[in-house]
C-alpha cells in the first residue's frame, strides 16, 4: 500500500486529496493544526481506516521535527506540502505592510515545505514513488504578474518556487522528484466562490499529474494538468 503525507488536510484541497487518495487505497497521513476542530477530516477518517490524523502547526518548525521522529521508520511515497496561507490583508498593501504577518507567511509557505522535505527525506527514500509536491500558485510567477498587489502571498510563492527548484537539483542524485504545482483557480476559502473550477476536479487532475511525474522533470513548475508554467 502506497503512503502519502498531506499537510493542511482539514479543508479545501487538502481534505479532497485525503478523500481521493484514501478511496484509491492509499495510506493517508493527514496533518492539520488543530485536529480537535477538524470536523470534516475526523468524520472522513472515521469512514475510512486508511486515514490517520496528526497535529502539525507549520508556523512552529520544531513541530515538523517532532512529527518526523514520531513517524520514524515509516515509508512515505509522496510528500504533499499542501498547507499555505494568503497573508495579505485589506488595507495593508504597499505603504502599510504588516511585516510580522509577512514573516509568518514566509514561514508557513516557504520555510515549512523545505523543512518538511529535509526531515522526511529518509522516509521518502524508503518509498517507491519518492515524490515531493510543493503546492504553489501562478501568483508566484513574476512573468505572469501584471496587476501587482498581494505582496506577501506573491513573494512567498515565488520564494517557494525558487527554494524547491534548488531542492530538486540538490536531491536528484538521491532520486527524489520535486514537483512544483499550481492547482488552478479553485472554489476554496482562498479562491472564493467565483473560481471556475471545483475542488474535486482540480484534485483529480493534480493526482494524475503527480502519478505521471518522473525524476526527469524534477524541479519543473506545472499547472494541475501538467502544462509548464512560466517562472
Amino acid at each position: 500500500m502506497a503512503t502519502i503525507l498531506i499537510t493542511g488536510a482539514n479543508r479545501g484541497l487538502g481534505l479532497e486529496f485525503c478523500k481521493q487518495y484514501a478511496a484509491n487505497g492509499w495510506q493517508v497521513l493527514a496533518c492539520c493544526r488543530e485536529p480537535k476542530t477538524a470536523t470534516a477530516l475526523t468524520q472522513l477518517a472515521q469512514q475510512n481506516t486508511n486515514i490517520s490524523i496528526f497535529p502539525l502547526d507549520l508556523a512552529d518548525l520544531t513541530q515538523i521535527d517532532q512529527l518526523a521522529a514520531q513517524l520514524d521508520g515509516v515509508t512515505i511515497d509522496v510528500l504533499l506540502n499542501n498547507a499555505g496561507v494568503f497573508g495579505d490583508i485589506s488595507g495593508h498593501g504597499f505603504g502599510n505592510l504588516d511585516y510580522a504577518e509577512w514573516q509568518k507567511t514566509m514561514t508557513i509557505n516557504v520555510f515549512a515545505p523545505v523543512k518538511m522535505t529535509e526531515v522526511f527525506l529518509p522516509h521518502l527514500q524508503r518509498g517507491t514513488q519518492k515524490t515531493v509536491v510543493a503546492m504553489s500558485s501562478l501568483m508566484g510567477s513574476m512573468a505572469d504578474n501584471s496587476s501587482g498587489g498581494s505582496i506577501l502571498y506573491r513573494s512567498s510563492k515565488a520564494g517557494l518556487n525558487a527554494a524547491m527548484k534548488s531542492v530538486a537539483i540538490d536531491n536528484r542524485a538521491k532520486e527524489i522528484a520535486v514537483l512544483i504545482l499550481h492547482p488552478g483557480w479553485v472554489k476554496t476559502d482562498m479562491g472564493g466562490t467565483n473560481a471556475p473550477m471545483e475542488i474535486s476536479e482540480s484534485v483529480q487532475k493534480m493526482r494524475e499529474t503527480i502519478a505521471n511525474f518522473t525524476l526527469e522533470h524534477s524541479g519543473e513548475f506545472l499547472r494541475y494538468d501538467s502544462e509548464t508554467l512560466l517562472w
